[in-house]
């Protein structure tokens, strides 16, 4: 049996889900920073925003090595960066709206990481330490379940960014990727175990 290359956006093999990708034109601009160990996971959902928002960007993090690009464009003049990460002196994301500097471009940088590496992250990058922080007041719950141990109350990032798009009035770019979201998790199991995931529909027409 020849054996199959992954899909080189989505990046499943058997379930390629492309085809539910939206391209979508924000008004905000995403950065994605990664920890070095949630770059390659089949598992991560930051994909899904960078495959579906052309102004959405991944950075790498490194502890000795700042990512230049994203430093520059934090540094412009003309972009207000938030950080998310909830602590002590955070902006709730439903304060944003009479928070945030309406003439500037909205910039925002998510942590790619488990909880614990992304605490060890922000502790250990000066540059990440002086942005003001946004903390999501999630409106529904998490649906994320592909990974052990995973916090109550945490958003995946996919969901972060939803939960951002609404925050942003931009309703429909949410839906669109709750949908792409959506047959993520459904395909997921199947793609995990190596075969092609058949919608009920799909069966009962056999």
């Amino acid at each position: 049996m020849d054996k199959k290359d992954p899909c080189s956006r989505c990046g499943f093999i058997h379930n390629c889900i492309c085809d539910h990708q939206p391209t979508l034109n924000s008004q905000v601009e995403f950065a994605l920073l990664y920890h070095e160990n949630e770059m390659n996971k089949l598992t991560n959902t930051g994909r899904l925003l960078l495959n579906s928002l052309p102004n959405a960007k991944s950075y790498l993090w490194k502890r000795k090595e700042h990512p230049e690009t994203l430093i520059k464009k934090i540094n412009q003049e003309d972009t207000e960066t938030w950080l998310l990460f909830p602590n002590e002196v955070s902006t709730l994301s439903g304060d944003y709206p009479i928070r945030h500097s309406s003439n500037k471009k909205q910039l925002f940088i998510f942590l790619d990481a488990t909880w614990q590496e992304a605490k060890k992250m922000v502790n250990k990058t000066p540059w990440l330490k002086h942005l003001p922080c946004l903390e999501i007041q999630a409106t529904t719950t998490s649906c994320y379940h592909l990974r052990r141990n995973q916090s109550e109350g945490n958003l995946c990032t996919c969901e972060a960014g939803i939960e951002i798009l609404d925050m942003v009035k931009e309703p429909e770019h949410a839906q669109a990727i709750a949908h792409y979201y959506e047959r993520f998790l459904t395909v997921f199991q199947a793609e995990r175990s190596g075969h092609q995931f058949l919608d009920a529909h799909k069966k009962s027409e056999e």
